[in-house]
């Protein structure tokens, strides 16, 4: 297993680097994640604008060569502020730092000079480029703003609205475990519900796609081979890290009609993995028998499935062209896969008129239902709402 990219590095290439140990292995792959949706989500928005399919571009009028206003220094000391404040003690006391970086990264710690000398050079940096932008006679000016140019407010946007709502899912799912260490469930860079993130992330993109005149069913078309790739790469992460998504208890041999794949394929133990937990102990305390504390390694599973997934999702997006459809086959697809894998996975199980289910498994169902209705619905009256 490798917890940060300085364990892979020095593993694979016995390159030391230091400073990699506080980049943690599975946020840099949901980083990763991120860019990748955020690259087919490009590419499918340039594809429907050349279709007309996306809206109409917006005008924005500007003036150019305005002063700073004090708002923008004090936005740009700030930024300043905390940068230095934060990343100044990075080569004071790395060693420190480097044992827990999420700890030191999401509290208050940080350095006083550090946040002086940021906001300094911050608000020196903002004057020379103010400086350098201003007209002597201020012009107002008029620019076209085209969809996919909205991308990148998209990608923060769903960046930051689907990891809170992940983490929120995931915490309402665990709230024996929240309860017992809040700080700690809040601030750990696992245990995030992918559900939760895509609810969440959707509903503040849509708005935003409805303030900025982008047809929504376009866009939710547009999202949905890039969602589903972002799923397999960050599940990427939760193998590579062990984040403790294994699933559950594996002590069979493995098939012979498996005999010409790996071992870990079928069985895996996560050593080193980033909780520093052993499987055979963390299974006992779960009231879960073990006798080889090995698991099914379930994030494999999920990424090979992500991947088929998108290839389909991705090989069909040109023949479909009635909105919303294709997000409608996604939501059925995913769904699918999630209720597969969770018979293997370890989750919280709820008990409602006998019947034992999980989180997941009760919003797959919910998509299912939704995305079947969507292309009942989409196909009889599309057409209708390709202006949405």
């Amino acid at each position: 297993m490798y917890p940060t990219l300085y364990d892979l590095f020095l593993d694979l290439f016995g390159v030391s680097i230091p400073f990699l140990r506080i980049v943690q292995m599975f946020g840099f792959c949901v980083a990763m994640a991120f860019l990748a949706a955020a690259w087919t989500l490009t590419l499918e928005m340039k594809r429907k604008e050349n279709l007309g399919a996306m809206g109409e571009p917006q005008q924005r009028k500007y003036w150019k060569g305005r002063p700073a206003t004090v708002s923008e220094y004090m936005v740009a000391i700030a930024i300043g502020m905390v940068m230095g404040y934060k990343f100044l003690p990075l080569f004071t006391e790395f060693s420190h730092i480097v044992k827990n970086p999420q700890d030191y990264f999401l509290s208050f710690k940080g350095s006083f000079p550090g946040a002086l000398i940021g906001a300094l050079l911050s608000g020196a940096l903002k004057f020379w480029e103010d400086k350098q932008q201003r007209l002597p006679t201020p012009v107002q000016v008029e620019e076209t703003i085209y969809p996919h140019e909205h991308i990148g407010n998209i990608t923060i946007i769903a960046a930051i609205a689907g990891i809170l709502g992940a983490k929120v899912f995931h915490n309402l799912e665990n709230w024996s475990d929240f309860m017992a260490d809040p700080i700690d469930a809040i601030i750990s860079f696992s245990g995030l519900s992918f559900y939760g993130g895509l609810i969440v992330a959707a509903y503040f993109v849509i708005r935003y796609a409805r303030k900025n005149k982008i047809k929504l069913l376009a866009i939710c078309d547009a999202t949905a081979p890039g969602l589903i790739l972002a799923y397999g790469i960050g599940r990427i992460g939760c193998q590579v890290a062990g984040d403790g998504d294994w699933g559950i208890p594996n002590d069979t041999p493995k098939p012979d009609w498996l005999s010409w794949a790996p071992d870990w394929l079928w069985a895996y133990n996560y050593p080193n993995n980033v909780l520093h937990l052993k499987l055979i102990d963390d299974y006992a305390s779960m009231g879960l028998v073990s006798k080889t504390g090995y698991a099914f390694p379930t994030p494999i599973y999920e990424i090979i499935m992500s991947l088929i997934i998108f290839a389909i999702l991705w090989s069909i997006r040109k023949k479909i062209t009635t909105p919303g459809l294709m997000f409608s086959i996604y939501l059925i697809l995913i769904a699918i896969e999630r209720l597969i894998i969770e018979s293997i996975r370890i989750n919280t199980k709820y008990v409602v008129f006998e019947y034992e289910f999980t989180q997941a498994q009760f919003l797959s169902v919910v998509m299912i239902a939704l995305g079947s209705f969507g292309i009942w619905y989409l196909r009889k009256h599309g057409k209708k709402l390709a202006e949405l």
